[in-house]
């Protein structure tokens, strides 16, 4: 049996409350500094924050707009690896395995659960590198298929349904301005005319009012 393993990370980091005015000045409050441990589904602690720093570099935070690590982006990776996507239960994976042209996309043997156990191991101790060394370790490897997929499941880890998750708060959503799979805005239409509208973003389980079950949940 495999031993369990769980990611330690500050509530203050994992999420927070951000709060954006209509100029889009985000305000990110984080008074809470407890320590929440995440139970983690596939990858190790070590492997977990590696990926979190190495996320980090591919969409990082600064004083105004928050980052991969504030989403929880290692979270959605870890849960999408766990579930169908990460053993390719939906991609057609018998041979012949071929150098198929860039726009074809990944046409590979591996399932995004070897990619990423593969690539990680090029990447030891790379948490514990300083941001200029970790953005010269990722340089070497970003022609490969390993930091491909890195780079789109961190971008897919900051704006998914936080139910897969990422996307901690929906600071993904507040910092692009979606707010969320709103059914109408019909009853906004009077009260909002000639003025901004910038709704507080609601994820599916909010606006359904239902508990929706995540893909990778799936057997």
């Amino acid at each position: 049996m495999r031993r369990r393993h769980f990611l330690t990370l500050s509530a203050a980091t994992l999420g927070g409350v951000l709060v954006y005015s209509l100029d889009r000045k985000a305000t990110l409050l984080a008074a809470q500094h407890k320590l929440v441990r995440v139970p983690l589904r596939f990858f190790t602690e070590t492997e977990a924050l590696i990926v979190a720093a190495a996320a980090s570099r591919v969409f990082p935070s600064d004083d105004a707009d928050p980052g991969a690590r504030e989403a929880g982006v290692a979270i959605f990776i870890d849960r999408q690896l766990a579930g169908p996507y990460g053993r390719d239960r939906f991609r057609y994976t018998q041979p012949p395995f071929e150098d198929a042209p860039r726009e074809l996309g990944y046409q590979g043997s591996s399932t995004p659960r070897q990619i990423y156990r593969n690539g990680l191991k090029s990447l030891h101790g790379f948490h514990l590198l300083s941001a200029a060394a970790q953005d010269e370790a990722l340089h070497k490897i970003e022609s490969n298929v390993f930091f491909s997929l890195l780079r789109r499941n961190t971008i897919e880890g900051m704006f998914c349904d936080p139910m897969h998750g990422g996307n901690a708060d929906m600071i993904g959503w507040q910092l692009v301005g979606f707010p969320g799979p709103r059914m109408s805005n019909f009853d906004e239409v009077d009260k909002y005319y000639g003025k901004p509208f910038r709704p507080k973003p609601m994820s599916l389980g909010q606006t359904t009012g239902s508990k929706v079950r995540p893909s990778e949940d799936e057997s």
